[in-house]
C-alpha cells in the first residue's frame, strides 16, 4: 500500500474554533427554535438532540400537521415545548437564543435576517452534528454525483474498518442524520458526509475543515435559491475554505484551472478523472486505476461494474477511490468492494423489464448535466421523461442532447414547454423531433410507453427538481417504479 505522506492528516476538531454554539451544558434551559421540521429526519434529529441537552425547544414549519404527521409522530415522546404547524408566527421566534434552520430555508429569509439582527445564533442540523462529532470527516459536495461518490467512499472504506476495528459512518445530505449516533462516534472513526450547497451556506462562519474535501464537479444549479452563480460557487468553496496544509482536497480534473473554475485550495491538492495527465491523484482508464502522490505511484486493475455505468460513474469511482486512499484504505481491496457495491435508489436504477421495454429510474437527476450523462450512458433507443420545477438553469444543452440521443421525449412540469421550445428545429434527419407535453404523471408514463419501440429504454431523468405532482424526487421515482411494475406485470 503506498504511503500518502509522512505526516498523517490532521485529527483536530472539524469545526476550527468557531465559538458559535454553546457547549452541551449551555443548552440547558436555553430557548431554541427549530425552523423547518421537514420529512427527511434532519429537523426531527435536531429537535431530539436539543431536547436531550435540556434545551427549551420550539418546532415550527410552514407545512401543516397532516403533511408532517410522520415527523411529528417521531417526537411524541420527546419533551418539545411548543409546536407551530402551518405557519411561522412571531411567537415561535421572539424568545429564541438559537435558531436551527432547515437547509431549504433561504439565507436571506426575512425571519432568519430578523433573528440574526437580534443576536440570535443561526445554525443548522449539520453544524450541531459537527460541533459534537469526534470522528474524522470526509466531506463531499458538487453539482452532480455527490450521493453516489459519498456512498462509494463509505463502501470502499469498509475493509479498513473491518481490519482496524473502527467504524465508518455515512450521513449528511444523502438523507441520513448522524445526530442520534454522535455520542457513539470515536476519534478514530471516519465520518463520510454528503454536503449540499444549502448545508455549506449555513457552515460559512463555522470554521468547518474536513480532513478530505471532495468536489465532484461544478455546473449551474439551485439558482432559484442562491443569489447568482457566484453565490452558489462560493457556498461550495466553504468545503475548502478552512482546510489546513495537512489536509487534502480532491478536485475533478475538468473542474479546476483548465476550464476557469478555479477553487482556492489551501490544503494538499489531488485530482481525479478518466485520463492521466500526470498530477497527484487517481485516474480510472481502460480498466486500470492509477494512484499517484509526490513520492510513489501504483496501478490497480479495476473493472467498472454494471451497476455503475457510464463516464460520469467512472468519475465518481475515481473520486471515491482517491478520498478513500487518502484516508489510508488499501487500494488492493477496491476491486472487490466495487463488485459488491449496490447502487443508490433513483440513480440509473433498473426498476422493471417486460413486454420488450426496460424502465430506468434516474429521478435524482435534477440538473441538466445529470440528464445529459444519463442519455450518454445507454446504446439503445431511449424515450425520456424530463422536466420539472424551474431552478433557473440553462436547459438548452440538455434539449440539444435529447434531440441528438433520444428517440422521443415526454415533458412534464413548469419547464416542459421551455424544453420543447429549445427542441424546436432540432433533428439530425431534418424531421420534427417527437416531443409530448403530459397532463399528469400517469399520462406521461403512458405516452412514453406508446412512443417506445421494441427493445427501448424508458428513462425517467428529469434534469429538473420535482414540482407539484410530487413531494420530492424520491416520490417521483417511486411513482415511476410503481407505474412500470404495474405495466410490465399487467
Amino acid at each position: 500500500m503506498p504511503e500518502i505522506e509522512n505526516n498523517p492528516l490532521s485529527r483536530k476538531s472539524q469545526l476550527a474554533g468557531s465559538g458559535r454554539l454553546p457547549d452541551h451544558a449551555g443548552f440547558r434551559g436555553l430557548p431554541v427554535t427549530v425552523m423547518g421540521l421537514g420529512s427527511f429526519g434532519g429537523g426531527v434529529a435536531a429537535a431530539i438532540y436539543l431536547a436531550s441537552l435540556g434545551a427549551k425547544v420550539t418546532v415550527t414549519d410552514r407545512r401543516d400537521a397532516a403533511t408532517l404527521q410522520a415527523s411529528i409522530d417521531e417526537l411524541k415522546d420527546v419533551n418539545i415545548d411548543r409546536f407551530f404547524m402551518g405557519a411561522h408566527p412571531d411567537e415561535a421566534f421572539q424568545h429564541a437564543k438559537v435558531l436551527v434552520v432547515n437547509p431549504g430555508v433561504k439565507p436571506d429569509d426575512d425571519i432568519v435576517s430578523r433573528c440574526h439582527e437580534n443576536g440570535v445564533i443561526i445554525t443548522s442540523e449539520i453544524e450541531l452534528f459537527l460541533s459534537a462529532n469526534s470522528g474524522r470527516v470526509v466531506a463531499v459536495t458538487g453539482s452532480n454525483g455527490k450521493s453516489t461518490t459519498t456512498a462509494l467512499i463509505a463502501h470502499l472504506l469498509q475493509p479498513w474498518a473491518d481490519e482496524s476495528g473502527h467504524a465508518v459512518w455515512l450521513g449528511g445530505n444523502i438523507g441520513i442524520s448522524l445526530l442520534p449516533q454522535v455520542s457513539l462516534i470515536t476519534k478514530d472513526d471516519i465520518v463520510v458526509l454528503e454536503l449540499s450547497s444549502f448545508q455549506l451556506q449555513y457552515l460559512r462562519d463555522a470554521g468547518f475543515a474536513p480532513e478530505v474535501a471532495v468536489i465532484t464537479n461544478f455546473a449551474p444549479n439551485h439558482l432559484d435559491w442562491h443569489e447568482n452563480l457566484e453565490h452558489y460557487k462560493s457556498a461550495k468553496q466553504v468545503i475548502l475554505k478552512n482546510q489546513r496544509t495537512t489536509q487534502a482536497a480532491v478536485i475533478c480534473e475538468s473542474n479546476d484551472e483548465a476550464d476557469g473554475t478555479q477553487w482556492r485550495v489551501r490544503s494538499r491538492k489531488f485530482h481525479f478523472g478518466t485520463s492521466d495527465f500526470g498530477e497527484c491523484g487517481t485516474y480510472l482508464h481502460d480498466g486500470t486505476l492509477i494512484l499517484r502522490n509526490h513520492t510513489s505511484e501504483d496501478a490497480i486493475r479495476m473493472v467498472q461494474p454494471a451497476c455503475l455505468p457510464g463516464q460520469h460513474n467512472a468519475m465518481n469511482i475515481a473520486a471515491a477511490a482517491c478520498a478513500s486512499w487518502l484516508m489510508q484504505a488499501n487500494p488492493e481491496t477496491f476491486p472487490a468492494q466495487l463488485r459488491s457495491f449496490q447502487m443508490l435508489p433513483h440513480r440509473l436504477q433498473l426498476v422493471a423489464e417486460g413486454k420488450g421495454l426496460t424502465f430506468i429510474n434516474d429521478s435524482v437527476a435534477t440538473t441538466p448535466e445529470s440528464t445529459i450523462a444519463a442519455l450518454n450512458t445507454f446504446r439503445r433507443p431511449i424515450v425520456l421523461i424530463a422536466g420539472g420545477a424551474d431552478k433557473g438553469a440553462d436547459l438548452s444543452k440538455m434539449a440539444h442532447a435529447i434531440a441528438k440521443v433520444a428517440h422521443a421525449v415526454v415533458l412534464i412540469g413548469d419547464t416542459g414547454h421551455v424544453i420543447r421550445q429549445h427542441l424546436e428545429g432540432f433533428s439530425d434527419s431534418g424531421e420534427r423531433f417527437i416531443s409530448v407535453v403530459a397532463t399528469d404523471f400517469a399520462n406521461a408514463f403512458l405516452n412514453a410507453v406508446a412512443l417506445a419501440p421494441e427493445g427501448a429504454i424508458v428513462l425517467l431523468s428529469p434534469g429538473c427538481a420535482s414540482f407539484g405532482w410530487f413531494r420530492d424526487y424520491r416520490d417521483r421515482g417511486e411513482q415511476f417504479e410503481k407505474l412500470a411494475l404495474d405495466w410490465t406485470q399487467a
